[in-house]
C-alpha cells in the first residue's frame, strides 16, 4: 500500500492547486437507489477529473532542473489534461500523447493549457510506447498515469477528503483504468477505516485488472472492445496489481451502454455532466452489478466530466 504519510504529504503538495470537491446525496431521483448513495463530484475538479491530484502531486516532487527539460505523458484524455495543467502551472514545455479516438473536447482542453498534442496508436498502450520513445530521445520527465507512487498518493487524497467529511461511508465504488486511482484511494481507505469495502468497476470490453486478479498475475488483454478509452489500457502494472489485490474486495464489469445510461441519468436528474468513465460507478449500481444492502452507505466516485450524458 501507499503509506498514509505519503498520501498526507501529497495533500500538502497539491493544496491550493486543486479543489476540495463536494459530496452530493442522491435525493430527488425518479426511482430510488438501493442503500444510501452519495456522489463524490470529482467531475468538478480543476481540469475536469481526479487526475489533477496525481499530476500536481508528481509535479511537486520534481527539481527545477528536471522541470526545465519539460514533461510528457500518454493518456486516454483525462490524465493528459491534468499533466497539461501541471505544465501550465510550472510554465514548462509539455507534450501529451493520445490515441486516435481521443475525445475532441479532451484534445482541445489539452491544447488549451498550452501543451503539444501528439496522436499515436489506437489505444493508450500504443500511445504510451510512442511517448516513452520520446522520453528516451529527449530526456523529458515522464508522468505515468497510474504506475507512479507520487501520482497514486495524489489520487489517494480523495480517500482522506471523503472520510474526513463522511466517516460513515461503508463502501466506495471506483472506476478503474490502469489502477492508479483505486490503488491510491484504497491505500488511504484501508489505513483510515479498515472495515470499509472498496469495489472496482471496469468496462466489459477492457477487463484489465478483473482478468489479472482472476489469473493471479498481471495479464495483457488481447484487444480493447470499449469506446471508453480513459478506462482501456491493455495492461496494468505490477505495482498497481499488488495494491489492488490486497485492498480491493472485487471488480465488477459494466457495458458501454450501462455507462451511457448512467451518464444520462446523472445529467437529466442531477444536472451532473459526467464522461463515461465518470459514470462507471453509478453504472455499477443502476445495472445491478453492485447491489448495496439496505442501510449500506455507499460513496460513488464521479471521476470525470464530459458531455456523454448531455448529447
Amino acid at each position: 500500500m501507499i503509506p498514509i504519510a505519503d498520501i498526507r504529504a501529497a495533500a500538502g503538495r497539491i493544496a491550493g492547486k486543486v479543489r476540495r470537491t463536494p459530496l452530493l446525496a442522491t435525493t430527488g431521483l425518479k426511482s430510488s437507489l438501493p442503500g444510501q448513495v452519495v456522489l463524490k463530484l470529482e467531475c468538478l475538479q480543476v481540469t475536469g477529473s481526479f487526475k489533477a491530484r496525481g499530476a500536481t502531486s508528481k509535479l511537486g516532487t520534481l527539481t527545477p532542473d528536471l522541470l526545465k527539460r519539460g514533461i510528457i505523458t500518454a493518456s486516454g484524455g483525462n490524465h493528459g489534461i491534468a499533466v497539461a495543467y501541471a505544465g501550465y502551472l510550472a510554465k514548462v514545455p509539455t507534450t501529451i500523447y493520445v490515441p486516435e479516438g481521443v475525445s475532441p473536447l479532451k484534445a482541445e482542453k489539452i491544447k488549451g493549457y498550452g501543451a503539444a498534442l501528439a496522436i499515436a496508436g489506437r489505444h493508450w498502450s500504443e500511445s504510451n510506447t510512442a511517448a516513452l520513445a520520446h522520453v528516451e530521445h529527449d530526456g523529458l520527465t515522464y508522468f505515468h498515469p497510474f504506475a507512479d507512487n507520487a501520482v497514486m498518493a495524489g489520487q489517494g487524497t480523495l480517500g482522506l477528503e471523503i472520510l474526513a467529511e463522511d466517516p460513515a461511508i461503508d463502501t466506495f465504488i471506483v472506476a478503474i483504468g490502469g489502477g492508479g486511482l483505486i490503488a491510491g484511494m484504497a491505500s488511504a481507505i484501508r489505513q483510515l477505516k479498515p472495515s470499509a469495502r472498496v469495489i472496482g468497476v471496469e468496462p466489459v470490453g477492457a477487463p484489465t485488472l478483473h482478468d489479472s486478479l482472476r489469473a493471479g498475475k498481471v495479464i495483457t488483454l488481447p484487444a480493447i472492445k470499449t469506446a471508453v478509452l480513459t478506462l482501456a489500457p491493455l495492461r496494468s502494472d505490477e505495482m498497481n496489481f499488488a495494491i489492488i489485490k490486497d485492498t480491493v474486495e472485487k471488480i465488477v464489469l459494466v457495458t458501454d451502454d450501462d455507462m451511457r445510461a448512467a451518464a444520462k441519468l446523472l445529467w437529466m436528474e442531477l444536472g451532473i455532466a459526467a464522461d463515461l468513465s465518470g459514470a462507471a460507478g453509478m453504472a455499477a449500481i443502476l445495472s445491478g452489478k453492485y447491489a448495496p444492502a439496505a442501510g449500506e452507505r455507499v460513496c460513488v466516485l464521479v471521476c470525470g466530466a464530459g458531455a456523454d450524458g448531455v448529447t
